[in-house]
């Protein structure tokens, strides 16, 4: 499966730009202080609003300040946020979601009530609330606050998993062997949603850096840290489209963009393994033997 895994193109391209950004992430604020000998709050007098050069690579902001440092710090925000955020979403999705379906009964029907309650709720118009009531938090608590919100469809997801794999021979001979419901649970029936969990986690993280990055562009994030959202938030602020600054807002964009491309790469690698349909190698070779038949068929027919 790992192997399988690894070896789909897409998987692979989208892994290694995830790395890169988590990579980036980890190491960025070292990299522009000790390489670049900058911050991202530094103001270049002699360069204000500049487009990009070989002083500044990717150009300045109108105040000074370097936007290849910023992007480059900002990495940290908006990555950490999304990955703790999915994280979380992912464990608390588990938690309520396997044990709900594998259980039933009343345990069940409480879980499920739980689940669809915070599916009702209007999550973005909540997030934004209790954003704006801890504004300039640190960004552990914006990821809190994003995840508090982004597990209960994973829930749903995972319960109809869980109750298709209950009823299976497998489970079934297990469960007559004696074996505790805990270990059915962690050592039988997770193993195998491995790969609908991973895509859970990919598209929570994604959309843990696009709920960062809308709260930054409304001025109720982590105010007091770069991130990818903050550049972009700036740059509305000071009329950069405006201005003509496009070299201020577009880095940022782009990051973000590339992120959620790679993530979905990786989640189509993953449809591709779970679905034989849709492999491209067994697509492959459905139009050699589709052709193979074509060129037969005329040959019978004589």
């Amino acid at each position: 499966m790992l192997y399988g895994f690894l070896r789909n193109s897409k998987v692979r391209i989208g892994l290694a730009v995830f790395a890169a950004f988590l990579l980036l992430a980890l190491l960025g604020p070292w990299f522009v202080s000790a390489v670049l000998g900058t911050t991202p709050r530094a103001i270049d007098y002699d360069a204000l609003g500049q487009p990009p050069s070989s002083d500044h690579l990717l150009g300045t902001t109108l105040p000074g300040s370097d936007v290849l440092a910023q992007v480059i710090v900002g990495a940290r925000g908006s990555v950490f946020v999304g990955i703790t955020s999915a994280v979380l979403a992912t464990v608390i999705a588990a938690l309520v979601g396997v044990p709900s379906g594998f259980l039933g009964g009343k345990l069940d029907h409480g879980l499920t009530a739980f689940t669809n309650l915070f599916l009702t709720l209007p999550s973005f118009a909540l997030t934004l609330i209790i954003a704006g009531y801890v504004q300039g938090a640190a960004w552990w608590v914006i990821a809190l606050i994003i995840a508090a919100f982004e597990w209960p469809g994973g829930a749903r997801t995972l319960r109809s998993q869980t109750m298709s794999l209950r009823g299976r021979d497998f489970t079934v001979a297990m469960r007559m062997l004696g074996e505790s419901k805990t270990r059915l649970v962690f050592a039988e029936v997770m193993p195998h949603m491995t790969g609908i969990v991973s895509a859970m986690f990919l598209r929570a993280c994604v959309a843990g850096v696009f709920a960062e990055a809308a709260l930054s562009f409304l001025g109720i994030g982590t105010t007091g840290s770069v991130s990818w959202g903050t550049i972009i938030a700036e740059a509305q602020g000071q009329s950069a489209i405006l201005n003509g600054l496009w070299w201020w807002f577009v880095p940022p964009g782009l990051c973000i963009a590339l992120l959620g491309t790679a993530t979905a790469l990786v989640n189509f690698g993953i449809d591709e393994i779970s679905n034989p349909r849709l492999s491209a190698a067994n697509r492959k070779l459905m139009k050699r033997f589709r052709r193979a038949a074509r060129t037969v068929q005329p040959e019978v027919a004589r």
